[in-house]
């Protein structure tokens, strides 16, 4: 009777958190209706926590059944140690990702914010709105900084990334003077190669402070150590709704950077 119980329980934690996992993966598919390989992932994994929960006791048996047969426990010993895998990478990467946030900017730095979407009213993307926003409160507070704006036209966008990034800075009074746009770069790495480039042509300061968002920051100052420089970050708070997908989807861009 007890294990019974105890094993309902155990469904029903399952069921909970596969059923809150779904949600922070579904409700951004709704609401801006972009599906990337974090949204899948994150569907997939807690999809079976609600199945695993539904079915549990099913489960339970299917497992004590391969248990009994070589093949099923030399199955399972592998199925362990590759989730084990994932859980221990994912650990170390989420280490590296929020200890990058923490190096900020020391003495005179040119300013690099990062290129992300445009909508198609011109107006920037909420993620970019908020890595501009990070932007602002640097250049108010310190007012000797330069900044370089990156990023190209997307065949979706209206104008360039750069663009975009220009007129809601100047906009909320940035002299533009202080603004550097870079309009060709089509991917992170781009964004940093074209900036160091306009950094040497304008000589301004070779340190650099990289503005992205939070989960985003290791990756580009990864690479901005490989091109040679020395870098900080000036992180931008992601929605709370739009961080788990692209957390994940970063854990992706991070073992990519890693082994090409």
């Amino acid at each position: 009777m007890r294990r019974s119980v105890r094993s309902m329980i155990f469904s029903i934690i399952f069921i909970l958190l596969g059923i809150c996992g779904l949600f922070f993966y579904i409700f951004p598919l709704f609401v801006r209706g972009n599906v990337n390989i974090g949204t899948v992932t994150g569907i997939v994994i807690f999809g079976l926590f609600t199945l695993y929960g539904i079915f549990k006791p099913m489960a339970d048996k299917a497992v004590k059944r391969l248990c009994r047969k070589r093949i099923g426990k030399v199955f399972l010993a592998g199925l362990s140690v590759i989730v084990v895998g994932i859980i221990i990478t994912a650990v170390i990467l989420s280490h590296l990702m929020f200890s990058a946030i923490r190096s900020k900017p020391k003495g005179n730095v040119t300013v690099i914010v990062l290129g992300c979407a445009v909508l198609p009213s011109g107006n920037p993307s909420l993620m970019l709105r908020e890595r501009l926003d990070a932007a602002y409160d640097y250049l108010i507070d310190n007012p000797d900084a330069k900044c370089i704006l990156c990023g190209g036209q997307g065949d979706d966008e209206v104008m360039t990334e750069a663009q975009c990034m220009f007129n809601y800075l100047t906009d909320k009074g940035i002299d533009e003077s202080r603004l550097y746009l870079e309009h060709s770069s089509t991917s992170t790495r781009e964004n940093i190669m074209y900036a160091l480039q306009i950094i040497g042509d304008q000589h301004l300061p070779q340190s650099i402070a990289i503005v992205t968002n939070e989960f985003h920051e290791y990756r580009a100052n990864r690479i901005a150590t490989e091109l040679g420089v020395t870098s900080y970050a000036i992180s931008a708070n992601t929605a709370w709704w739009l961080f788990p997908t692209y957390y994940v989807r970063e854990l992706y861009g991070i073992l990519y950077e890693i082994i090409i």
